[in-house]
């Protein structure tokens, strides 16, 4: 079994679906643990609450990552807590969906892209400057940026781009034996556009449709791969994008 014990992880956008489900697994492999949110405090504290009842050492941090002084707070108020970090996952992001080329706007390109590829630039960048040696850096990325999806060009852009980035800082740190991975999910059920079970029907039914194994990813199909991802056993594992998507071809 995956141990993590004594090492200190930081991920981005965990106060509930994907992001938060990495960190409770985390926390079960004995991580202490740094949560992050924007606006959702209540959130937060439920997966505060949630965290310490394994034991481990937990704190929230609320941090806005489309602006830089706060993703380097995030982790100033990490180091000051434990003192180290070991891994990081770049999880915080939003979703864009069914929104053709010739209709979103520049206000829409400019949110989507200030948090999911300037919020994701910036704290890959401040975890290459703080993660401890041999320490592990993870990027959830977006099957999107695998296979094109009408109607999704600003999302799939958006994360496209850090997994650019990823091959970069693996060549840059992988001296430090310091892992540079990506995970890219298929569409999570319960979590990001598709909590509510009945929302986007049309395009959950295209989802399933192009699925071999007939349903969405889950919360802990993620969680498992970031499991992995975080372990010795990835040691030897590093600038590579892995998909998660039951062989999935949309």
């Amino acid at each position: 079994m995956t141990s993590l014990t004594n090492k200190v992880a930081l991920v981005t956008g965990s106060a509930r679906g994907l992001g938060r489900a990495i960190a409770e697994r985390y926390a079960l492999l004995g991580a202490n643990i740094v949560l992050n949110y924007s606006r959702d405090k209540s959130s937060a504290d439920e997966a505060v609450a949630s965290i310490e009842k394994t034991g481990v050492k937990v704190i929230a941090v609320k941090a806005d990552l489309t602006k830089v002084e706060e993703i380097s707070y995030l982790f100033q108020e990490a180091l000051k807590q434990f003192g180290k970090i070991d891994i990081v996952v770049a999880n915080a992001g939003i979703e864009m969906v069914e929104t053709p080329v010739v209709d979103f706007t520049e206000e829409q390109f400019d949110r989507v892209f200030a948090i999911n590829t300037k919020g994701s630039y910036f704290t890959l960048q401040q975890a290459a400057k703080y993660v401890a040696d041999k320490g592990r850096i993870i990027y959830i990325a977006s099957s999107t940026t695998a296979f094109p999806v009408p109607g999704m060009a600003v999302y799939g852009g958006s994360k496209t781009t850090p997994r650019y980035l990823v091959d970069v800082l693996s060549k840059e740190i992988g001296h430090k034996g310091i892992t540079v991975n990506s995970i890219i999910p298929f569409a999570v059920d319960h979590s990001g556009i598709f909590v509510d079970p009945t929302a986007y029907p049309r395009l959950r039914k295209q989802l399933l449709d192009s699925c071999p194994m007939g349903r969405l990813a889950e919360v802990e199909d993620v969680a498992n791969v970031a499991e992995f991802f975080a372990s010795e056993l990835s040691s030897f594992v590093n600038g590579q994008h892995l998909l998660v998507n039951g062989g999935a071809t949309n």
